[in-house]
């Protein structure tokens, strides 16, 4: 099962925060998605299903015009046991701590990372913010984010594991038993 790329994927989990009507001191949502934005999540996602999912987000302005945005992302999810085939569900708890940046600052600093980059041995270099795009931080696509960089891609049921069918092989049965054969049959065996 393979992650949805970000850039291609649609947003089933919209809640979009104006940047702008971000007062000083903050903000603080709590988000739970709807029935039909399970659903949506759950196919974007490749999931068997999305039973629950909620997230509690700070938002709060920095300098510069950055916007910090921390909290947690819950969830419970169904999958498909990879050993066994069996439906299982997991919880999923995911901490955020994201700076987002107006897009042209982004952009500087993408360049300063790449002139950087120069240097023999390069510094230690730190996650680069997220883009404000068009002014607003959409908190449900940051929850979405989060869950699908959460779930396991290879769930397995409690106690299960993979063990690999063993057959003994039979020593007439190589590669050259036919040239064996062969030669036997020569000498007259």
């Amino acid at each position: 099962m393979s992650r949805p790329n970000a850039e291609s994927r649609p947003d089933p989990w919209r809640s979009p925060v104006i940047v702008a009507q971000i007062p000083d001191t903050g903000l603080h949502r709590k988000l739970e998605a709807s029935v039909a934005e399970l659903q949506a999540i759950a196919e974007v996602g490749g999931l068997r299903e999305v039973l629950s999912a909620q997230a509690a987000f700070e938002v709060v302005p920095k300098s510069g015009g950055r916007i910090q945005v921390t909290g947690h992302v819950r969830a419970r999810i169904g999958q498909t046991c990879v050993v066994t085939l069996d439906p299982i569900e997991s919880e999923i708890e995911e901490a955020v701590d994201l700076v987002f940046a107006p897009e042209a600052e982004v952009r500087k600093m993408a360049d300063l990372i790449e002139e950087g980059q120069d240097d023999a041995e390069p510094p230690e270099v730190i996650d680069p913010p997220e883009a404000i795009v068009n002014g607003i931080i959409d908190l449900g696509r940051i929850a979405t984010d989060a869950l699908f960089l959460a779930v396991d891609p290879y769930p397995r049921k409690p106690g299960v594991k993979f063990e690999a069918e063993v057959t003994a092989l039979d020593p007439e049965d190589h590669p050259f038993a036919a040239l064996k054969a062969l030669q036997d049959k020569k000498k007259g065996k």
